[in-house]
This record gives C-alpha cells, structure tokens and sequence, in this order.
C-alpha cells in the first residue's frame, strides 16, 4: 500500500495498491491535468529525485523543494511564544527538514489556505507529534487523505493561537483562507495569503483569481467580499504563495489599490 502523490498538484492520496485512477483536484477547472497525462510518485521516490530548501523570506523562514514539484509554492514557518505554525505545505518532507525545524522549537500547528496546498500534510502532522492541521470546512470535499489530525474549522475566522488568527476569504476556494499574525512586521501585522490574494511580479499589487493556470478571473461580489472581510484587520505586509512574492510595507494600501484596479477591468472596456 503506498500513500501516491499527484506529481501536477502534490496532494497525497490515502494509501492503496494501485495508483488512483485521477486527481479530482487536477480534473476541476482550478487546476489542469497536462497534455502529457496524469503521473504519481511517492514521499519515498521524492525524497530521490528533490531535496528540501530553506532560506528567509523577509522576516519569516521558508520551506521548499529543489528542482520545482507541484505547483511550486514554498511553505512558511511563523516563530511565536505561543509555538511555532507551518502555513501551507509542500509535498517533500524529509530527515534533514523534520530535524531543523524540531531544533528551533518544532511546529504546534499547521494550518493551511486552500486545497492546491494540501499536499502532504498528513506526513507533517505525524512528523511533530500528531499537531493539528486547520483547514476550513467549506473545502473538506477536496481532502484526499483523511486523518485524524484534521481539525476542520468553520465560519469567518478562529485564532489557533495567540496572536495568528485565520480568516476565510472565499474566493478563490468557497472555504479559502488566509493567516493574520498580530506581531508581524514589527507588531504592524501580516498577512499571510498563499494565492488567495496572490502577490503579482512588480511585489506592489495583488491578483484575485479563480484559477491561476485557465486565467479565469474572480467575479466582481467575490472581490468585493474578500476587501470586506479583511479590511477590519491591521497589515503592513503580506506574504504570498511563492519565494519572493512578499509586500514588505504599506501592504493594506496596496490591498486597495489592487481591488479598485480588478473592479475597475471588470467592468470596462480595453479601449476605454
């Protein structure tokens, strides 16, 4: 029995014989199965063929994989009093990963934005004692490994501890998530977002989309609803999916500039 992982999108299945027949996260228009067809590995093959990379990404540490697997986002360790949380996840955990992050207090918690990042997280709560991993409810459908460690949270936020509070967007997913750290950027707040509120290449403005890869912007009422939900709460930085993507300073004000510009496209016309 081996615990197969989608190599397109890195989610780890529960263990059977064969590989599955498709990755449902894949088949959904958020996501894409590529001309070449659908293919597996294993944590076990994995772990042959990438290695783990670590390094800072503004003042939190990162977690990623070497070449590319997945999607290619990087995983983020957020250092409190309270412990230490894992937001997001990536598939690749190994010896070398699991020994450095116990050498500087381990992880209390994971929690995770969305189910593109899924990935492994099952592997990683086992890994630091069986730790609870937060996903919100609205997105339990797309779990395809339960677990006990599992700990599905519902409505619009939940402090999983001191300080770190996780507040649903929607969006890009119904249960889409994203992580407000109180004490981040020198007590200014951060938000951490993954692809929710996706960090764009000139590091100034965000993106909201339904799906990245098909191009398929979010509508109009659901932007309008993110700006909502997370305009109540204190940032200057915020933290995005992938290595760099990171607005360091006047964050909240580029929240706004990037809303107005997405509302704006939506409803005029190119020659306008």
């Amino acid at each position: 029995m081996e615990a197969f992982i989608c190599t397109t999108c890195g989610t780890q299945f529960s263990p059977t014989e064969t590989a599955p027949e498709s990755c449902p996260i894949c088949e959904e228009e958020r996501q894409f199965v590529p001309a070449s067809g659908q293919n597996w590995t294993t944590l076990k093959k994995l772990r042959r063929s990438h290695m783990t990379v670590y390094r800072y990404d503004g003042e939190i540490l990162g977690v990623g994989s070497a070449p590319q697997f997945g999607i290619g986002q990087r995983a983020l360790i957020i250092r409190t009093p309270a412990g230490n949380v894992l937001w997001d996840c990536v598939s690749l955990l190994d010896a070398s990963t699991i020994e450095l992050i116990k050498g500087i207090g381990g992880l209390a918690a994971i929690a995770i934005s969305h189910p593109h990042y899924y990935t492994t997280m099952v592997e990683w709560s086992r890994a630091f004692g069986d730790i609870p991993v937060h996903l919100h409810d609205g997105d339990r459908q797309w779990v395809m490994r339960e677990d006990p460690c599992l700990s599905f949270w519902s409505g619009d936020s939940k402090e999983i501890l001191p300080g770190l509070t996780l507040i649903r967007t929607g969006g890009h997913f119904e249960g889409g998530a994203i992580l407000h750290w109180a004490e981040g950027c020198g007590g200014k707040g951060a938000l951490f977002t993954g692809d929710l509120l996706q960090v764009v290449a000139d590091g100034k403005h965000l993106a909201f989309m339904r799906s990245y890869p098909n191009f398929i912007p979010l509508g109009a009422t659901s932007v309008r609803r993110i700006a909502e939900r997370v305009e109540t709460w204190s940032y200057d930085a915020i933290y995005g999916a992938w290595w760099d993507k990171v607005i360091a300073t006047g964050a909240k004000q580029a929240m706004a500039t990037s809303v107005a510009r997405h509302l704006h496209w939506l409803d005029h016309d190119a020659d306008d």
